[in-house]
């Protein structure tokens, strides 16, 4: 094989968008048109959400949470700590403290003991990711913070199409944020979306998002507030459109590829991600953790000698040199993932044999 296996692959082609893409062109409504308008429309049906805001990305996103909880300096906000850093970054900026919970090896998700031990009367929201796209435990944080008056921010960059209990991701939590980068499930190049049934939160999101506007003031827009231009533009909600009602297809095959790893790559010591009985997994991110006797970062570099494309799970964020520095508190969980999870390709027609017969030629020249 002389071609570079992906970790993956667009679901869609230039040829599935051309055409609205040249009608956008033609009639110069690049912002808040007809596709901005229709998305927002299927995508709140698609996940059950009564409102839904999109932005710029799901960083923009969950700063803008932050920033409608009124979060700033003396507060803090409990972040599972299996996560980009985005997730922590956000708090920082504002001026909170994160406070990083510890996860489970199983699921990679914030364990409900752990989140409980780190509760205090500073504590302004919790944010629970869906750690590669995995809701399991979803439903026990949102009963703790519910308990406890708490927000809960739901950190779902990599969770579209996940649900738990029969209800989809971005229709659990208080408020959920949702990627669509290029390495998700759904790409529109960059951006992101908040879905809440708040109705008060709702109208704050859309009236922050469009500078501060809401409704016309004479023959000009009323600006009744301040606020920020996080809007997703027209091209990237045609391609969120185009890829929204293939998503539960696009989910099937992956799964179908996780079942055919987990089958070569079991016998061979390697632990696949765990979803919990009442959870499905998206499979965003096709996840296992390595054995004892395989160094992950070396099984990386084998990988790629061989032209195929892996990486790690995420980032344990306390063990980051930033977060590490400054607040000295690394989750052990957390960073015994970063450092065994590895990531494999995923997309449709990936070839699992060659892949998998790799990892057990490796394994086999690291025993000799």
């Amino acid at each position: 094989m002389n071609d570079m296996i992906r970790l993956i692959k667009p679901h869609i082609s230039f040829d599935d968008i051309r055409n609205d893409f040249e009608d956008i062109f033609k009639t110069g409504m690049h912002t808040k048109g007809k596709h901005v308008k229709a998305f927002t429309e299927e995508f709140c049906a698609y996940t059950g959400a009564k409102h839904c805001v999109f932005t710029t990305s799901a960083t923009t996103a969950l700063w803008t949470c932050l920033k409608l909880l009124n979060i700033g300096e003396g507060d803090e906000v409990l972040v599972a700590d299996f996560s980009f850093p985005a997730s922590a970054n956000v708090v920082e900026d504002l001026g909170a403290k994160p406070v990083f919970v510890d996860v489970s090896l199983d699921t990679y998700n914030i364990c409900p003991k752990n989140l409980k031990k780190k509760i205090t009367n500073k504590t302004k929201a919790v944010m629970f990711v869906d750690a590669l796209g995995n809701p399991t435990g979803l439903h026990d944080i949102q009963d703790i913070c519910t308990a406890h008056n708490i927000p809960l921010i739901e950190d779902a960059a990599c969770g579209i199409g996940s649900h738990e209990n029969g209800i989809k991701v971005g229709n659990i939590a208080d408020i959920t944020c949702f990627s669509f980068h290029p390495r998700k499930l759904m790409c529109t190049g960059e951006g992101g979306a908040i879905t809440t049934n708040n109705d008060e939160w709702a109208q704050w999101l859309k009236r922050k998002m469009d500078h501060g506007a809401d409704g016309i003031k004479g023959i000009a827009l009323d600006f009744k507030d301040y606020g920020y231009n996080f809007r997703l533009p027209e091209i990237a909600s045609v391609m969120g459109r185009k890829q929204l009602p293939m998503l539960d297809d696009v989910i099937k095959t992956r799964i179908a590829i996780q079942k055919s790893y987990d089958k070569g790559l079991k016998p061979l010591g390697y632990k696949v991600q765990m979803v919990g009985e009442n959870a499905f997994h998206n499979i965003q991110s096709l996840a296992f953790m390595v054995p004892d006797d395989v160094n992950r970062d070396d099984l990386i570099h084998y990988l790629r000698d061989n032209n195929i494309e892996s990486t790690i799970g995420t980032y344990c964020l306390s063990g980051t040199t930033y977060y590490a520095n400054k607040y000295n508190d690394i989750q052990p969980n957390s960073n015994i993932l970063f450092e065994r999870v590895i990531t494999l390709p995923c997309f449709p027609g990936v070839d699992t044999n060659y892949i998998i017969e790799t990892i057990s030629n490796y394994k086999s020249k690291a025993a000799a």
